[in-house]
């Protein structure tokens, strides 16, 4: 998954002229979705979006998350950030995953942010959009799931030979999205 995600004072999207989306402060986070996504990425994303600290404390530095702030987080589903434009003029979109699946990963990201207590507002899955953005700061950053996350949590890797920090906050991250992934399985159950 990528994301490119803007700290806002407001946001809005429409949709023929009609808003279906709103936030007052919060993030915009333009999503897409990969082939190779799945709902490991949707649980990674959710919980490393909702925990970014991109908000200013009363230092005015950058300490505070989404959560601290309850703020709400607009959504947007984004295939062009699959576009791969190394060759030719016209983007390749081979990357992004098929229509399907990443339509049933992105409403499982907003399900996933929203379990995590931040409201949500979000766009039309393939519509033709306009985005409204009041960009705070301007605080813009591009976020994807690192592959090496979705290996771990299927049990393919156990050891990344990472430095020890990196791979023992790697390995935390790890372990709290499986236990969010088998939380979420018993609230459905």
């Amino acid at each position: 998954m990528k994301a490119v995600v803007q700290r806002v004072l407001s946001s809005s999207v429409s949709v023929k002229g009609q808003q279906v989306g709103a936030i007052g402060k919060g993030l915009t986070v333009l999503l897409g979705v990969g082939h190779d996504d799945d709902a490991v990425d949707v649980e990674w994303m959710a919980q490393k979006l909702v925990n970014l600290r991109i908000f200013e404390d009363e230092n005015a530095k950058m300490n505070r998350s989404l959560l601290d702030e309850k703020g709400s987080m607009l959504i947007i589903s984004q295939f062009t950030l699959f576009g791969d434009c190394e060759k030719g003029r016209r983007p390749s979109f081979t990357g992004a995953g098929e229509p399907g699946k990443a339509k049933a990963l992105y409403e499982a990201f907003i399900q996933a942010v929203e379990a995590l207590g931040v409201p949500t507002a979000s766009g039309i899955f393939q519509a033709d959009m306009q985005v409204s953005i009041l960009n705070d700061g301007p605080v813009t950053l591009i976020v994807e799931t690192p592959p090496r996350q979705k290996k771990l949590a299927k049990g393919t890797m156990s050891h990344l030979n990472l430095p020890p920090k990196e791979q023992e906050k790697f390995d935390e991250e790890a372990a709290l999205v499986r236990r969010n992934l088998q939380l979420r399985k018993q609230q459905k159950g």
